[in-house]
């Protein structure tokens, strides 16, 4: 499977998918359609962490104080299944390999 989850309103999303060959990838928007627990999934089977898939830089980290908690793997699932922006972006995966976030090296791999 070849797909990219990713936020439109997403400067940072916008920039990476302009500067990489998106042919051949599903493009999932995940504000109109959100993640679903069985590709959430599928996702923790690539990466074997929900951590690893949760950003804390969503506005809602620091409004529900989040930071101070001791989150679970199992909090870091219910969280992004409840809310969209709780899922660090963009997710790409390229059939076995799996991409999360955007930070310079991780992005130049995939392009």
């Amino acid at each position: 499977m070849k797909k990219i989850y990713h936020l439109k309103t997403c400067d940072t999303c916008r920039r990476i998918l302009k500067e990489m060959d998106t042919s051949g990838f599903i493009l999932q928007e995940i504000k109109t359609e959100p993640i679903t627990v069985k590709q959430l999934d599928e996702l923790f089977a690539l990466t074997q962490s929900y951590e690893v898939l949760f950003s804390r830089m969503a506005k809602k980290y620091k409004e529900m104080d989040l930071k101070s908690q001791r989150l679970s793997e199992k909090d870091y699932r219910l969280l992004i299944l409840d809310e969209y922006t709780f899922l660090k972006r963009p997710v790409i995966v390229n059939e076995n390999e799996v991409y999360v976030g955007n930070k310079k090296k991780r992005v130049t791999v995939i392009k």
